[in-house]
């Protein structure tokens, strides 16, 4: 297990996230939302290690992640970022292997190249697994740092393991961000605790056992998906309307925003409106 317990992270005087516990268990699938600057990825990568809480801390098996080596979180937990830079020319093979680096002398070389190759295929990335991953769009990126977290799990077949996510359907079509956390999904079932930071509630809702709702830097609720993803919460939250429907048994949420259709253009203009 990942715990979080009561911390506070802290950057340039400012506290961008403060009391927050979280769990995260292994074959358990949590998202975390709420609007942005909430501190969602800030509470990400102090879960993966990469930020120190000022106070509080992160514990991985009930151990201060302080005292794992780098090695061993990385055989441990595969992180995906918001953005990730690749200095060099490599191809999109490559940066999917670079996933498997914690595990040389571990793996043969076959190995490590079928790991990538399978994950390459699993996020369909194949097709231009051998082109220079700097020419590839958006969205093709962001597949092939998909399949880089992917292997980097299944690298490591037993022990608890996390894949710690934030917006990994960013920038992605619709089938692909269904197919992105289909895969997250079936990592649950081999005993892979995920933490996805999504924007979308309707894909939360759909793939996540539990939800963590941030604003401002504070954990307003943690719970069940079905339970947590109240409406006049989110509401409140995300400071728009949002309704819950039900369609073929499924909860669907939309934000219908204000309605202003009862007055015209002629009757209220925006201040400094000019026509």
């Amino acid at each position: 297990m990942i715990r979080a317990q009561k911390i506070a992270v802290c950057a340039g005087g400012k506290t961008l996230i403060e009391d927050v516990s979280l769990d995260l268990a292994g074959g358990e699938f949590v998202a975390v939302i709420g609007p942005n600057g909430a501190g969602k990825s800030t509470l990400l990568a102090a879960l993966a290690g990469d930020r120190h809480p000022a106070r509080g801390q992160v514990l991985l098996d009930g151990r201060p992640l302080p005292q794992w080596s780098r090695l061993t979180l990385a055989r441990r937990r595969a992180v995906l970022p918001q953005s990730s830079a690749v200095a060099f020319d490599f191809t999109a093979r490559q940066v999917a292997a670079l996933g498997l680096l914690a595990f040389r002398g571990r793996l043969s070389e076959r190995q490590m190249r079928d790991l990538a190759e399978q994950a390459l295929d699993e996020t369909e990335a194949v097709a231009f697994a051998d082109q220079p991953y700097s020419v590839l769009s958006g969205g093709e990126r962001q597949r092939v740092q998909l399949a880089r977290v992917l292997a980097q799990c299944d690298a490591q077949p037993f022990g608890g393991r996390f894949l710690l996510l934030d917006e990994p359907i960013a920038g992605l079509d619709l089938a692909h961000q269904h197919a992105a956390l289909a895969s997250a999904r079936r990592r649950t079932d081999r005993g892979v605790g995920v933490l996805a930071v999504l924007h979308d509630l309707n894909m939360a809702s759909r793939y996540a056992d539990r939800i963590g709702i941030l604003e401002r830097g504070e954990l307003k609720a943690v719970g069940p998906t079905s339970a947590t993803l109240d409406p006049d919460l989110l509401s409140a939250v995300f400071a728009t309307p949002i309704v819950r429907l039900t369609t073929d048994g499924r909860a669907v949420f939309v934000s219908p925003g204000q309605n202003i259709a009862k007055e015209s253009p002629t009757e209220h203009k925006p201040a400094g409106f000019a026509g």
